[in-house]
């Protein structure tokens, strides 16, 4: 089994083909037969997980895992409290009312790397960093949310899944999983953690706890 983490470009579709001729995943990640574990949209950036492992990557894609992805945000406009408030609490959107968020504001990102295509500034308007932290997966739900409280969001990057995260690694570049690295990730997200399978468990059972999966190695094997 392969397990791999991508730092996800933007303009780049989450899939291996285009008939239009768009950037894929095929692109960056010449290995064969695996499959990004969920989606991040074409127009935004930061962190994949792709593997060959079906049962796992239903797993981390089911809602009832409620697996936390951390993304920064760029958004237009000075951040409130009223704002935070809102996230925390969840905001009605288009696919209804959503989870309570964790939202901090985030000094700018230092030594963040340059988008492809620049952000468009107004020279009236200031723009402020978020960190988001959902688990839920609604289509477009970052910007659905920061739109609702009135902070429309210019340029949207995830920066962990779980206790993954980018580590080192730069638009474009990847590295597998460490040994120890996929061991944690598949027995957190075993088949025995499954929630619906622990409402049937038999009383007096015990199930030993899941160790988390490792944070991503500071000092990443990359391929371009």
């Amino acid at each position: 089994m392969r397990y791999i983490l991508l730092n996800k470009p933007y303009e780049v579709l989450t899939q291996f083909t285009d008939e239009h001729g768009r950037a894929t995943l095929k692109d960056f990640v010449p290995v064969p037969g695996i499959y990004p574990v969920g989606r991040l949209d074409f127009d935004s950036e930061g962190l994949l997980l792709l593997t060959d492992d079906k049962a796992l990557q239903h797993r981390l894609s089911d809602p009832k895992f409620k697996v936390p992805k951390t993304y920064w945000a760029q958004v237009e406009g000075t951040v409130s409290e009223e704002a935070l408030d809102k996230l925390r609490r969840g905001v009605k959107i288009k696919e209804g009312l959503t989870a309570p968020a964790r939202a901090e504001v985030l000094p700018e990102p230092a030594e963040l790397w340059e988008r492809s295509t620049p952000i468009r500034f107004r020279a009236s308007i200031p723009t402020s960093w978020l960190a988001i932290t959902i688990s839920q997966g609604m289509n477009r739900q970052v910007r659905k949310m920061c739109a609702a409280v009135g902070l429309p969001c210019l340029r949207l990057i995830r920066v962990t899944i779980d206790e993954m995260d980018l580590g080192e690694l730069a638009p474009g570049q990847w590295r597998e999983l460490t040994l120890e690295e996929s061991r944690k990730l598949k027995a957190k997200f075993s088949a025995t953690k499954n929630p619906a399978n622990r409402k049937v468990a038999v009383k007096g059972s015990k199930e030993s706890p899941a160790a988390p999966p490792a944070k991503g190695s500071t000092n990443p094997r990359r391929s371009v």
